[in-house]
């Protein structure tokens, strides 16, 4: 869920300042792009050089740079933001939250940010008890802040209790959590297919095509990202999958494929069809290595159609389940799309055509056009695949939203 997100990290004085150099490592490592704003007085406790060479990102601590002059535009930083979150929060940091004091870049970012703020309070166990502290934390929980509450144990000053702040790896699990909730796909499971298959002649010779699998597996991740439990049903390809919330089952064959689809769909609320499926098999499959030599056992090799699963499938689709397939033509593409939209009782149909330069089989990028079952049509531009299957993604969100309103698309 941190994949691309854009975090500022506020970082207080305190001796937990420490721990700050391991959470920016693991945001990084998640996947997220992070800019540090450190309180004046919180360099004493943690250079800025090592959050900086962690987050790969300049460290802003003052409002201007001394050297510049440059002004570091807190504005900007709490609209660039996705998240922010505040750790160490020290007592005196949350005080000045709470009472809307903005004497440091860190608190004018805090009063600009427009997303959700996180804070993890560090400090002593009185002060953390103290009432001052309990009612600025009440109050920062009811504008909305989200609490990450201090561990039980050992503190600086050699106490026992409250007052430690979470470990990074805790926070981390708890942002997850968190973004997970709030994600519009939240609580949805989906169906995805990539790649292509592989029907055997023999041993060691099969039909198949180019598919590559980029295109399912950015749906895939798009549609994790965007909070969905997420099933990946792929053929034969070499890519590997990057979100937590995609379970991957590998196949071989469309015999494979349709059995595997059908274990998932009845349950799935978004099923993504974007396997090129192989049309047609083999009669006989070969126990051994067909000779050349004659060339009787290559030359006439009886076929038959394979089972077409997204059909099958839009012939079980029940009310409320999306179902979206793919359409890779070379010829009349828009007449042949519309016929497979009606035929297999999809929502949408995503068209490309390989006439396209940078679309089709193998390629990083893509050129769709997007036609739902309403006759409306959308036309896209070149893209990179993942940023297709963000466009491709909206239109199922947008069809969600408009089936929980029942109002008509």
């Amino acid at each position: 869920m941190l994949n691309g997100k854009n975090i500022v990290l506020g970082v207080t004085s305190s001796i937990a300042a420490y721990k700050s150099a391991f959470l920016v490592r693991l945001l990084v490592k998640a996947g997220a792009n992070v800019k540090v704003v450190m309180t004046p007085t919180s360099v004493e406790f943690i250079t800025p050089l090592t959050l900086s060479v962690l987050s790969k990102n300049p460290v802003y601590s003052e409002f201007s740079s001394g050297k510049t002059g440059e002004w570091n535009n807190h504005v900007e930083l709490g609209l660039w933001a996705d998240l922010m979150l505040i750790a160490p929060a020290s007592a005196n940091t949350l005080a000045k939250m709470a009472s809307g004091i903005c004497d440091n870049l860190l608190l004018g970012t805090y009063l600009s940010a427009r997303c959700p703020v996180y804070f993890a309070p560090a400090m002593d166990l009185d002060m953390y008890k103290h009432g001052s502290t309990t009612e600025n934390i009440m109050k920062l929980k009811s504008r909305g802040n989200h609490l990450l509450s201090p561990a039980f144990g050992e503190l600086a000053s050699g106490l026992i209790g409250e007052g430690r702040m979470a470990e990074p790896e805790e926070i981390i699990e708890a942002l997850q959590k968190s973004l997970q909730q709030q994600a519009p796909l939240n609580g949805k499971k989906a169906l995805v297919t990539a790649g292509p298959t592989f029907e055997a002649i023999d041993p060691v010779r099969f039909i198949g095509n180019h598919s590559s699998g980029k295109m399912g597996f950015a749906l895939a991740d798009e549609l994790a990202r965007n909070g969905a439990d997420v099933t990946l049903i792929c053929g034969p390809n070499a890519l590997q999958t990057k979100h937590r919330m995609i379970k991957r089952m590998d196949v071989m064959s469309a015999a494979e494929m349709h059995k595997a689809c059908l274990l998932d769909f009845a349950s799935s609320d978004i099923t993504v069809m974007a396997a090129a499926v192989a049309d047609y098999r083999p009669v006989h499959v070969a126990d051994h290595k067909i000779k050349k030599e004659g060339g009787a056992g290559l030359s006439n090799i009886e076929l038959e159609q394979t089972m077409d699963i997204l059909a099958d499938l839009g012939k079980r689709k029940t009310k409320g389940q999306i179902l979206v397939g793919f359409a890779l033509e070379t010829d009349s593409e828009l007449i042949h799309a519309k016929e497979k939209l009606v035929k297999k009782n999809l929502d949408f149909v995503v068209l490309n055509s390989l006439k396209d330069d940078g679309a089709g089989f193998g390629t990083d990028s893509n050129k769709i056009t997007i036609i739902d079952k309403h006759n409306k049509t959308e036309n896209f531009e070149l893209k990179e695949k993942t940023e297709v299957a963000r466009d491709v993604v909206t239109k199922i969100k947008s069809l969600l939203a408009s089936t929980d309103t029942g109002v008509a698309i």
